[in-house]
């Protein structure tokens, strides 16, 4: 597993770490929450070898970053942005993230569409408000009353749900580095900011608001693949590429693929 340039930017509410591929075409990659920039590890060296230049942030909360005071809501983690292209010296850069990171990585582009030369949306979320609801009754009041246990069993219960998600394909080793991006947020205090932004963000608008060149990534056994088919119906104009199978956890299970098909959209953008 490659592992790129670290270093860290004075961002909105605090420093902001992350990781740098340092050359080609600049890429900001956002991650899914409840877990961290290292959410891309598997998909850093294809990057690099297709002439993309990863750079991979923490969101606030999350990871090795400061954590925000409030709970956030998706424009205040997409805020990151411009503070981490100016540290780095970029003018502009395509943006692209998988499932809360996809959500971050739309609104980044419309709010600073001069700082921002396309877009990636690995996992569209345009659902009916009974299911916002129902996501916001289930998950968001699971993580908010999530709570440390003897015999560390709220992690064993962490690893047993991303296990089942998994379905074996993804190795007990990479289990355990999602338990621990899990257990970053944990110990800020922010484990369920994420998902409550996420839920809380109506994505059509945002959606048709879009400029740049856009690219919808999903996977059909993604929990909402049915979202992306729905997005790319609103907007028939942006690209579209769903890689056969796997999960939530696509990134683990084809990464290769998945940096290829970015890789490809990628080509035909002017910088």
């Amino acid at each position: 597993m490659v592992r790129l340039r670290r270093g860290y930017v004075d961002g909105p509410f605090g420093q902001i770490h992350y990781w740098d591929g340092a050359v080609g075409k600049p890429l900001i990659l956002v991650h899914q929450a409840i877990m961290s920039a290292n959410e891309y590890d598997y998909v850093f060296q294809p990057f690099l070898d297709r002439g993309i230049r990863p750079i991979a942030l923490d969101l606030p909360g999350f990871g090795l970053s400061d954590p925000p005071p409030v709970p956030p809501g998706i424009a205040d983690y997409a805020s990151a942005i411009p503070p981490l292209l100016d540290t780095l010296g970029i003018r502009r850069a395509a943006i692209g993230g998988h499932h809360t990171g996809a959500l971050v990585s739309n609104e980044a582009a419309n709010l600073y569409p001069d700082r921002i030369s396309a877009c990636i949306l690995g996992g569209p979320l345009l659902i009916s408000d009974n299911v916002r609801q129902a996501l916001i009754n289930d998950i968001v009041s699971r993580e908010k009353a999530f709570t440390a246990l003897p015999e560390a069993a709220h992690m064993v219960e962490v690893a047993r749900i991303r296990e089942r998600y998994a379905a074996g394909t993804v190795s007990l080793a990479r289990i355990t580095d999602y338990v621990v991006q899990a257990m970053q947020a944990f110990a800020m205090g922010t484990y369920w900011y994420g998902h409550a932004a996420a839920f809380d963000y109506h994505q059509e608008g945002p959606l048709m608001a879009l400029r740049q060149p856009t690219l919808i990534l999903t996977n059909t056994g993604d929990m909402i693949y049915q979202a992306a088919l729905d997005a790319h119906r609103l907007r028939p104009d942006f690209a579209f590429h769903a890689i056969e199978g796997g999960g939530i956890d696509i990134l683990d299970q084809h990464p290769v693929e998945w940096a290829n098909a970015a890789a490809d959209f990628l080509q035909g953008v002017d910088y």
